[in-house]
This record gives C-alpha cells, structure tokens and sequence, in this order.
C-alpha cells in the first residue's frame, strides 16, 4: 500500500492536478491532500483505490527493499518498441581495445 509522499510523488510524474485525482478517483481532494501532507490516512480502501487509479495512470509503485519505495513511470508499447529498435542498433557488441 502506498504512503502520502509516494502518491504526491506519482502524481508528479503522470502531471495530474489534486483535483483531477479527485474527479478520476471519486476521492475527495481535502483527502488526498491531507494524506499527501502525512496530516491524516484514510482508510484502506481509498489508499488502495488511489493507488489503482495513479496506476492506470502509468505510475509504477517499486515495493520496499534494502534501499527503500519507489514511484516510476512505465513505458508504453511504442515507448518500448522504440528503446528495442535503439538498443539493436550499432552492429556485433565487441571487446574494446583500450585498456
């Protein structure tokens, strides 16, 4: 379950406004807000209810590791097909000579 900071965090990255979460989501904006600023959490189900909405968004939520959480954008299918075409280019992969 995500925490307020990483839902001010995605929200940051998928570029939406307070109050357009609230529209998408049907959860009040003192709400999020409230969570975004660590002054109050709201139940489970509208944390999780964000976080789904944030998600179809594009935002990626990294689960906790040994160097923490995480929010990043996924790639579309043309973003992925593009970075597939790149990373083929340039021929065989070769030792370098330089030491």
């Amino acid at each position: 379950m995500i925490t307020g900071p990483l839902c001010r965090a995605a929200r940051a990255l998928t570029e939406i406004s307070r109050d357009r979460l609230a529209s998408v989501s049907g959860v009040d904006t003192k709400i999020i807000e409230h969570f975004e600023r660590q002054l109050d959490t709201p139940d489970d189900a509208t944390i999780e209810k964000l976080q789904e909405t944030l998600e179809n968004l594009g935002a990626v939520f990294i689960p906790e590791d040994t160097r923490g959480v995480g929010v990043r954008l996924k790639f579309t299918a043309s973003e992925t097909k593009r970075l597939s075409t790149l990373e083929s280019e340039g021929g065989i992969v070769r030792p370098d000579d330089v030491p």
